[in-house]
């Protein structure tokens, strides 16, 4: 079983390398490095304190809390333990206009991925509107891993699993923490 899910992930990959759109190739190898170090989502947590009042505040210390909790998840016990090499994009002939930076970490599971699913979710569970943009850019920049060629599909799929995870549970124990100081101040 575990051959045949590494087969149908390099299948994929491949089939992900073949595609026939150069008019992505630079938006998305761009889009793509932008996400290295949580970019967009710290980007977007600024905008968020500054200009969203006390629920935009929430938003964002919650959105930076559960990318900590998805880097430290994924980058620690995970990328440790599945020590799969990256793929060879080269040989699976991912264009080279596409090409991003290769980190130097390992493949499984793609970081990236991770923190964008967590900081997706955990915001939108905060501000719901903000739920459907932050899962289709989040959603963008996880596909975009493997369109370069950095990432296997797979290690895409876990990281986004992963990451949303964290991020239900960031947003959970954010909204228990904010009810129990809520609680506090209430006159006795």
């Amino acid at each position: 079983m575990r051959e045949r899910l590494r087969r149908l992930d390099t299948e994929i990959y491949q089939g992900v390398a073949r595609l026939p759109t150069p008019g992505f190739d630079v938006p998305l190898r761009r889009l793509s490095d932008f996400a290295d170090y949580s970019k967009p989502w710290f980007t977007i947590a600024g905008l968020l304190a500054l200009f969203g009042g006390a629920r935009g505040r929430t938003a964002a210390l919650t959105g930076i809390a559960a990318i900590g909790g998805a880097s430290l998840l994924v980058n620690q016990p995970m990328k440790l333990t599945h020590r799969r090499p990256r793929p060879d994009r080269e040989q699976a002939g991912v264009p080279v206009a596409r090409w991003s930076n290769m980190p130097d970490s390992t493949s499984f599971p793609s970081g990236h991925s991770a923190s964008a699913a967590a900081f997706a979710v955990a915001v939108g569970d905060v501000v719901p509107e903000l739920r459907l943009p932050l899962r289709a850019l989040a959603g963008t920049v996880a596909f975009s891993r493997t369109y370069v060629g950095v990432h296997y599909p797979g290690d895409v799929v876990v990281g986004v699993a992963a990451g949303a995870l964290v991020g239900r549970l960031t947003s959970k124990a954010g909204r228990r923490w904010a009810a129990r100081g809520s609680a506090r101040s209430l006159p006795r």
